[in-house]
């Protein structure tokens, strides 16, 4: 890659280094630089610009992203789409993040152009939750290096979500002369709020003597009842090998693995076996809902991971969990937890395609319906929901869209325009998403990963609040809208232009995403088109 100041005559095809506020509007940094930019860079009076020009060996950033994210995520895991080189991959299902750290650290160390963050190795996610994020640095790197993480990435997944494995787990209290049941009505609360926080369960709990024999039997029997887990807690800390849990758990016919590990609070846990079902003597701190050892080997036994000595003795890097004043516990923290965003779609289909003759949404185009191309293509994005704005033909749109997971929204003043079926959908738009994106019934070539590259792109905190894809210089459609500008567009939108009288207000909050093809800019609007795409379709 060649980077450096070349002359503005010369740096079509080239990528923008820095952000250019031009009279027209900003042209900003990355953006491959076109005939019109040229021109309107030209017409400011700039005879020179700071761009890098790629070479046949070099990976653009976002193609690099994507190869590098695509080659280390496994299982539990969906990657977005690339945008400014970066690609971030979220948790699909609820669990624990399991890394392969060396190889991790070696893909890192590889080559400063390509850089991948994680959460930390066992971190429990939510599904939804980002586990990690790939960044290209410049705006290409070598192909050779993206061959390398490539390779370095291949066999067993280097990073991947382990879901819960809904554990049914048995507990044991032992009760000595003086132990008060509050406190063992307590551990049992706590016990099974700990429990469901990994999707397992408390199936049945045993309250017996502080003794080997009792401890013994009430094991057993609840490994009989087919629990997956057994836990043990007695009236009186274990302190040693030989005290009466780990004596009940050999008695029953188990065995003790492991008693300690380098974590505090949770110094005095022992890890044991029975029958094949892991079986836990836990420490007294396991009493209460702060986090503690035994919430560390939990997790990992509820995510269907072994769990042995040597596990439990390598947690002791980052394993002080105190509360001291000067660190507070990270559970105390008030943080935001970063996500995937919430997008949901709504396809405009109510219109009453007063120059096609007929309604153009029922057409047939390579054997469907022409609505059913821009539905399926918001059913396979990455949106939360997809809704489907009807009003002319109502029913046969509905028909056509047979089998489908969308909800439907009628807009009954339809015929005013391509504003009144916008508002109708935009009043249902759920209260849990962050925003919406917008496609128009009648663009069949608009594929999932335009939808997604828009979702990627989003983030209105680095002013990305409305996201609209152009094609070589122009602006098409979809466009994404963050959920703030749902009230603007009830109250203000009306006749047959849509929202896009909308975006010079919020220039400052909009971004362009350019995509690979045409597709964003052609709508059918005529018999015309309707045969020329007919033809084109068929013939791709």
């Amino acid at each position: 890659m060649r980077f450096g100041l070349i002359p503005t005559a010369t740096a079509e095809g080239t990528i923008l280094a820095h952000s250019m506020k031009l009279a027209g509007g900003m042209l900003r940094k990355g953006r491959r630089l076109t005939a019109a930019d040229i021109d309107a860079i030209t017409r400011s009076g700039i005879d020179t610009i700071v761009a890098a020009r790629l070479e046949d060996s070099d990976v653009h950033e976002d193609e690099a992203a994507a190869r590098v994210a695509g080659a280390l995520a496994g299982p539990g895991l969906t990657v977005s789409a690339a945008y400014t080189g970066r690609v971030n991959l979220f948790a699909s299902v609820t669990g624990l993040v399991v890394l392969d750290t060396e190889r991790l650290h070696a893909l890192n160390l590889l080559d400063e152009s390509v850089t991948v963050a994680t959460l930390p190795p066992f971190t429990p996610v939510q599904a939804g939750q980002m586990v990690a994020t790939v960044k290209i640095i410049p705006f290409a790197t070598p192909a050779g290096v993206v061959s390398e993480t490539e390779r370095l990435a291949a066999g067993p997944p280097p990073l991947w979500v382990a879901p819960w494995q809904g554990v049914r787990a048995g507990l044991v209290q032992t009760l000595l002369p003086g132990t008060k049941p509050g406190m063992l009505d307590k551990t049992r609360s706590a016990t099974a709020e700990r429990l469901s926080a990994v999707g397992a369960s408390l199936l049945a709990e045993r309250r017996v003597d502080h003794d080997p024999a009792a401890v013994a039997e009430a094991l057993d029997g609840l490994r009989v009842e087919g629990c997956d887990l057994l836990l043990v807690i007695g009236a009186s800390a274990i302190t040693d090998r030989r005290d009466a849990l780990p004596a009940g758990i050999q008695q029953a016919g188990g065995d003790v693995l492991h008693f300690g590990m380098p974590v505090d609070p949770g110094n005095l846990l022992l890890l044991g076996r029975l029958g094949g079902v892991p079986v836990l003597g836990l420490p007294g701190c396991a009493r209460s809902p702060k986090l503690n050892g035994f919430d560390w080997v939990l997790q990992r036994l509820a995510a269907g991971l072994s769990v042995g000595r040597e596990d439990i003795m390598r947690m002791g890097v980052g394993g002080l969990l105190a509360e001291i004043p000067s660190r507070p516990l990270p559970r105390a923290a008030a943080t935001s937890v970063p996500r995937a965003p919430r997008i949901a779609a709504l396809v405009l289909a109510a219109g009453l395609s007063r120059r096609m003759g007929s309604n153009k949404l029922l057409a047939e185009v390579d054997g469907v319906p022409l609505v059913t191309w821009a539905v399926d293509a918001a059913l396979a994005s990455q949106a939360v929901s997809v809704t489907v704005v009807t009003g002319n033909q109502e029913e046969a749109v509905r028909a056509a869209l047979t089998g489908r997971d969308v909800a439907f929204v009628r807009a009954d003043d339809h015929a005013q325009g391509l504003s009144a079926s916008l508002k109708a959908g935009l009043a249902t738009v759920p209260d849990d998403v962050d925003g919406v994106v917008v496609l128009l019934g009648d663009m069949p070539r608009v594929t999932p990963a335009v939808v997604n590259q828009l979702i990627a792109a989003y983030a209105p905190a680095e002013g990305r609040a409305i996201c609209i894809p152009t094609h070589q210089g122009r602006r098409g459609n979809p466009i994404l809208w963050d959920r703030q500008f749902i009230p603007e567009m009830l109250a203000t939108l009306s006749g047959d232009t849509g929202a896009r009288s909308l975006l010079n207000f919020h220039a400052d909050r909009l971004a362009e995403v350019e995509v690979g093809d045409d597709g964003i800019l052609l709508d059918v609007d005529t018999p015309e088109a309707l045969a020329a795409l007919r033809g084109g379709i068929s013939a791709g």
